[in-house]
């Protein structure tokens, strides 16, 4: 009968603590969803420009990520459980997002208050970003600003593929970064095309002696002469 009780006892000790973990986890998992969704939202707002809009979104991310982490510090199984890292993720693309569409330095993950392979992560996914703010900028005329930005991208994913780690310690950089390269090249591929097309334009307008809008009309034609 001892033994039985001892059973008992350890059982249901097991079982409250195991409750603890579990109404943790249900929470961790809700407050991630929601950590993802301004995420998301903030990077939808840097693209719009969107400035004061994106960093108060950002900031509301960052303070519930903080309360996040402090209150799972008792749960290490939790805080390292893929949703919440995912999380940490996606707020860190948010705020890198934004720091280099708005020339500001990049925040670190101790400033943000994420993990490393979490960070990294972060910094693949926000240079694969980068392409829209590039294509946007394309369509706008503003090439030296896409060369900018395409220019950050490249630097990115110098800097990550140096990083060699297994990826149980990366959090799967490697395939982030070969996803990131994949992006990259089709962006400076757009970039080139654009620079190429303008070289064409100036030396038309340079042959021409003219505001180059296309080619010159021909006799006749600009007075409604031609049937």
């Amino acid at each position: 009968m001892g033994a039985d009780r001892a059973a008992r006892r350890q059982t249901e000790e097991i079982v409250r603590r195991f409750e603890r973990i579990a109404a943790a986890r249900d929470g961790a998992v809700g407050e991630g969803r929601q950590l993802i969704r301004l995420s998301a939202n903030s990077v939808r707002a840097t693209h719009r420009g969107e400035t004061a809009e994106a960093q108060a979104l950002l900031d509301e991310a960052l303070a519930r990520l903080r309360a996040l982490a402090e209150g799972l510090r008792e749960f290490p199984s939790v805080y390292w459980a893929g949703y919440v890292q995912d999380a940490m993720k996606e707020v860190a693309e948010a705020a890198i997002t934004a720091a280099i569409v708005t020339g500001v330095p990049m925040p670190g993950p101790g400033e943000l208050g994420v993990e490393d392979a979490a960070y990294l992560n972060a910094m693949a996914e926000a240079a694969s970003e980068l392409r829209r703010q590039t294509l946007d900028r394309l369509r706008a005329g503003d090439l030296p600003r896409a060369e900018a930005l395409l220019e950050s991208m490249d630097e990115i994913y110098a800097a990550l593929v140096t990083v060699d780690f297994p990826d149980a310690i990366t959090g799967g950089l490697r395939r982030t970064t070969d996803q990131l390269r994949a992006v990259l090249e089709r962006t400076r591929g757009d970039v080139t095309v654009a620079v190429v097309q303008g070289r064409v334009e100036r030396a038309l307008r340079d042959a021409l002696g003219t505001g180059f809008e296309g080619f010159p009309a021909a006799s006749g034609e600009a007075d409604g002469e031609l049937d």
